[in-house]
């Protein structure tokens, strides 16, 4: 099954074949900010409107983290069962990654070692997967850049795109995903692509022959299979990338 949200406040499952089999509408009628399903297969969302990550258990939603003078953005749910969460400040000058255990706060990573803020200071949601080595991996639009830290909050690496001819506008990454070789996925809407990294942040490829436009939303399934949403046309493409 595959969850999608947009810019409605209508979150909604589809088959495999892309039938729609359920719709769920978040509690505060806004739209989500992210979505993700957790070990039982409960769906939670993050409400910036509510300062909340809701989770929707057999149709009820209920709040499971609540916030003060921060919104939630992205939402990962780890392979050791956590949240991670990604948020920026009412003031919109400060942004910070949230490890949960159920509603309870474990970590959280916002500077580096000279204490300088790892992530940019604005309102863009912060994008966030894990790797395979629980590396802690954020698209930071506002940043350009995919910033990643190890499971401590240390800084590993950051990438700022790649050079090239025809991919001439400005890195700003969207989603980011992994995949079972953890290599890094990470959406280039302004160029029309994806591009592949290795886990230590080398480049590797594009995906640029899908003719793909704005690809915003990304994940991975167990068969690496890419699924991959184009923000303007509303739609979910399904992707065999190996080689």
């Amino acid at each position: 099954m595959i969850w999608t949200g947009g810019e409605t406040n209508d979150i909604k499952c589809f088959n495999i074949k892309g039938s729609l089999f359920q719709t769920i509408k978040t509690k505060s009628r806004h739209w989500p900010n992210d979505i993700a399903v957790d070990i039982n297969r409960d769906l939670l969302y993050a409400d910036g409107t509510t300062r909340t990550v809701n989770k929707v258990k057999n149709g009820q939603i209920e709040d499971l983290i609540t916030l003060q003078g921060w919104k939630p953005g992205s939402l990962c749910v780890t392979s050791t069962s956590d949240l991670l969460v990604t948020m920026f400040s009412d003031d919109e000058t400060q942004s910070k990654v949230v490890r949960y255990s159920g509603s309870t706060e474990k970590q959280t990573i916002q500077f580096d070692d000279e204490d300088k803020p790892l992530y940019s200071g604005n309102d863009y949601t912060k994008y966030i997967t894990e790797n395979r080595n629980h590396d802690i991996c954020v698209a930071d639009w506002g940043a350009g850049a995919v910033v990643v830290v190890n499971q401590d909050g240390k800084l590993r690496w950051r990438y700022t795109g790649h050079p090239s001819v025809t991919k001439n506008k400005t890195f700003k990454p969207w989603d980011i995903t992994t995949d079972s070789q953890s290599r890094i996925l990470t959406a280039d809407g302004e160029n029309h692509c994806i591009h592949i990294l290795d886990q230590n942040g080398q480049f590797l490829r594009y995906i640029d022959n899908c003719g793909l436009e704005c690809p915003i939303g990304l994940c991975v399934d167990k068969n690496d299979n890419l699924f991959v949403c184009e923000v303007y046309k509303g739609n979910v493409k399904k992707i065999k990338y190996l080689k």
